[in-house]
């Protein structure tokens, strides 16, 4: 009964706007994962939930209506579990958590590129422009669940580190920012790159830095 209570709370806070099957390539996970949204109330909702990466919305589907959680319910949310990952709000974004410490955070938040088709140019080749297109801009009327991305379209997903360090939160999408924030390391960070590598689409590699520098 909670669950279908939820579930109604839900599509009353945000348009209803059902698609076939989506394209998953501008997802967080492979395909909708069983889940729980637990609201600060210590209300839980089971449901089936993936994170759109393009529209930086969390979704769930209800018999194969993929809808976003409404604006009206995401204040009310602590944690959304998923698989076994852990998501909260973190200025306004969902974010999974990393490292969960008593003196540093860490957290990913997951976005994406979409690039268009490339256009046609001399000589029979193709040319692409290094503009990016926003997910709702490729959509007729605006909503974003009523068309499937188009299968030509390049996904490019990045992350976007937060760290939450001496009581403050600052985000890296570089290794030139993440020296930044550890301007008082400097020597130890440049020591570490030079014999590892850090993909910063590599979550495991980015761990292992932080807890590197925290930890010497």
């Amino acid at each position: 009964m909670k669950y279908q209570s939820f579930l109604l709370f839900l599509l009353m806070s945000f348009p209803i706007a059902a698609q076939e099957r989506v394209h998953l390539s501008h997802y967080v996970f492979p395909d909708f994962q069983p889940g729980v949204v637990l609201l600060k109330n210590g209300v839980r909702n089971n449901a089936k939930l993936n994170y759109n990466a393009a529209s930086e919305e969390m979704v769930f589907d209800e018999n194969g209506k993929i809808l976003a959680i409404g604006n009206a319910v995401l204040p009310q949310i602590d944690t959304v579990f998923i698989a076994s990952e852990k998501f909260i709000r973190v200025n306004n974004k969902f974010v999974k958590i990393i490292i969960d410490e008593p003196e540093i955070d860490l957290f990913v938040e997951y976005k994406c590129r979409l690039i268009p088709p490339g256009k046609p140019a001399a000589y029979g080749g193709t040319s692409q422009t290094s503009s990016t297109t926003s997910y709702s801009s490729i959509l007729s009327d605006g909503r974003v669940y009523n068309l499937k991305l188009p299968d030509d379209y390049k996904v490019i997903p990045y992350n976007v580190f937060w760290l939450n360090r001496d009581r403050k939160l600052q985000s890296f999408s570089t290794l030139g920012q993440l020296k930044k924030i550890y301007r008082d390391k400097k020597k130890l960070i440049g020591d570490y790159l030079k014999k590892n590598e850090v993909k910063l689409t590599d979550e495991k590699s980015v761990e292992d830095v932080i807890n590197y520098l925290e930890n010497n």
